[in-house]
């Protein structure tokens, strides 16, 4: 099957933000609805995706070969699974730097706003801030623990993730 320039790019967007949500792609593709999401990927990548058992989006390892991108995530197999290197836009990446570790009490989405706004001199909108918390969550590098409202840590140490900034 071979794919147009479009669909190429698009693939490697895939294989960057595994795993993903319609949602996630809807917005980098600038589409209208997870539904015309649904239809491209059907349509054109049906061969190098895939869904996990949590619906979230994959990519094949054949699409990985096939594009010249680094995997969003890379997990140490003598660590259980845990990610070992992950690649995130930036706001995620200073979200790493400054949620509490696992050891740490958690933090609520208003905390790390504030402490990526004393860190980083960032003002992001805080419904932002809990996207990337939640990317983080289903990358497997972030936790979430429900207290009076949701709260977020790390689950590897700092020193254990190696992040990278995607454009």
């Amino acid at each position: 099957m071979t794919l147009s320039e479009e669909a190429t790019e698009r693939l490697a967007d895939v294989v960057e933000l595994q795993p993903t949500k319609n949602g996630e792609l809807q917005e980098r593709w600038g589409m209208e609805s997870g539904s015309e999401v649904h239809q491209f990927l059907e349509n054109e990548l049906g061969d190098y995706y895939f869904r996990d058992d949590n619906s979230l989006i994959r990519a094949t390892a054949e699409a990985a070969d096939l594009v010249d991108v680094e995997p969003g995530i890379e997990s140490d197999p003598e660590n259980d699974g845990v990610p070992s290197r992950i690649r995130v836009p930036e706001l995620q990446s200073q979200i790493v730097a400054v949620l509490a570790g696992p050891d740490d009490e958690s933090q609520s989405v208003v905390s790390v706003l504030h402490a990526l706004r004393d860190e980083f001199d960032v003002d992001p909108e805080a419904e932002d801030v809990r996207s990337g918390l939640q990317s983080l969550r289903r990358k497997g590098v972030v936790e979430v623990e429900y207290r009076t409202v949701p709260t977020f840590r790390l689950t590897v140490a700092r020193e254990d993730l190696e992040v990278g900034v995607s454009d």
